[in-house]
């Protein structure tokens, strides 16, 4: 049920296929992606991971990264308002408010003071270095 709610969805594909006529696109362009379709790229060494998600039209600012143990969350917002100067008329005015997530749980904790993200061009590239552990530790038997 769910899956028939989201924008851009299978009644969406039908309608502007039929009526191609009334079927009005946004003003902004393509909506957020859905948290299936943030692409990502897990890869390993022996200090840590790197991560690479694509979130195209998003700013950085939009853009909010949490780290819990060995769960990673990428979420991004996206707030568009068209504008209007004082000069102009309004006749169409429209707004997209939206909100996209995305978790996954990585084979290692990290360690979080030294996790570092960097975005450019669509794509976010996290440095998660591993949490070092001290190996296993035998407890000693009173």
């Amino acid at each position: 049920m769910s899956s028939l709610m989201t924008r851009g969805g299978l009644f969406d594909d039908f309608f502007k296929d039929i009526a191609p006529g009334f079927y009005v696109r946004p003003l902004h362009g393509d909506p957020l992606p859905s948290p299936a379709q943030i692409k990502v790229d897990v890869k390993e060494t022996d200090k840590g991971y790197t991560v690479e998600a694509e979130v195209p039209g998003v700013s950085k600012d939009e853009i909010h990264v949490s780290l819990d143990g060995n769960v990673v969350t990428l979420r991004a917002e996206v707030k568009q308002e068209d504008r209007q100067g004082s000069d102009e008329k309004v006749l169409r005015s429209e707004r997209y408010f939206g909100a996209v997530s995305r978790s996954f749980q990585l084979p290692m904790d990290i360690d979080q003071a030294q996790a570092k993200a960097k975005y450019d061009n669509g794509v976010l590239t996290l440095t998660l270095p591993k949490k070092l552990t001290n190996g296993s530790q035998r407890l000693t038997i009173e």
